[in-house]
């Protein structure tokens, strides 16, 4: 019985790995003003919320904004940024670079 648990829990364990990932943002020249239009553009056209995404926080460093997000799977995040948010960045006249990506281990709310 003690192995099947172990076997059960490694077997989550695995799918969280392969499905969910962070992405780590750090553009040049994202201002809070900026992101809190694209924010405000994101909402008006009905994507401030999309599909895939788990959890998303903005931080302010340095006077620019950064952005760590959990995605559901690479193809979720795929799915949405070439839509959603990249044209919205460039409008804005953000400097664009490739996001850090990472598998999540685990996730504790609270």
């Amino acid at each position: 019985m003690y192995f099947r648990v172990c076997q059960l829990q490694q077997t989550a364990t695995e799918r969280i790995q392969l499905m969910s990932i962070s992405v780590h943002f750090r553009h040049r020249g994202f201002t809070p003003e900026k992101y809190d239009e694209t924010i405000r553009r994101l909402e008006a056209s009905g994507k401030g919320q999309p599909a895939g995404r788990l959890y998303h926080c903005a931080l302010e460093v340095d006077g620019e904004i950064e952005v760590f997000d959990v995605w559901e799977s690479q193809e979720a995040l795929d799915a949405f940024g070439p839509e959603g948010f990249v044209p919205v960045l460039i409008d804005l006249g953000v400097e664009l670079h490739a996001p850090t990506i990472h598998p999540v281990r685990n996730v504790i709310t609270g």
